[in-house]
């Protein structure tokens, strides 16, 4: 009756006679055209599930580039402090604890890795694609997401080391060196 009385107001004739016009007094009717069907539903969590994924994997994709730069500037660091080392002593430190840093850890917890060149055999000096050692003065080198490294770069769990590498010419991972 509601309808008639706004209807009646605005000046129509109203014949009571005739249920008001666009109601339905069948509820039946009037449940099956609210809310979503089911496969609407199922559509709108699919396209959710795939924003979600696309999302997460990004996520996760410059967390780990914020951790390799993270480890590029504190591999900069170290060698400043090892520079500095040598330009007081005519040598470089036969290890971390020389020069104070033996407690940093690169961004996945594990401590960074340094070899002297004087002081370590060659074998145990990094190596490249051509087994040939990538430093002369000292190797310094985080093992990267995984943990484990080798010393030749051709090996896999060498690929997400971040390495000091020509002297100190390049810095970043093994896999685009």
């Amino acid at each position: 009756m509601k309808s008639n009385t706004l209807l009646a107001e605005s000046g129509k004739q109203i014949d009571p006679t005739i249920p008001a016009q666009g109601l339905n007094r069948n509820p039946s009717v009037n449940k099956s055209k609210t809310g979503f069907t089911l496969v609407e539903l199922m559509v709108v969590v699919s396209i959710l599930a795939v924003l979600s994924a696309v999302g997460v994997q990004n996520y996760h994709r410059h967390i780990n580039e914020a951790k390799i730069n993270r480890s590029i500037a504190d591999i900069k660091a170290i060698e400043l402090k090892l520079q500095e080392f040598y330009a007081e002593n005519d040598v470089f430190p036969n290890s971390l604890n020389d020069i104070g840093m033996q407690n940093l850890p690169d961004p996945w917890g594990n401590p960074y890795q340094y070899a002297n060149a004087a002081t370590t055999p060659p074998g145990l000096l990094r190596k490249d694609h051509f087994m040939v050692p990538v430093n002369t003065d000292f190797d310094l080198y985080s093992m990267g997401e995984d943990g484990a490294t080798a010393i030749p770069f051709t090996v896999g769990r060498s690929k997400d080391d971040i390495v000091r590498a020509n002297n100190g010419a390049y810095l970043g991972l093994v896999a685009e060196f």
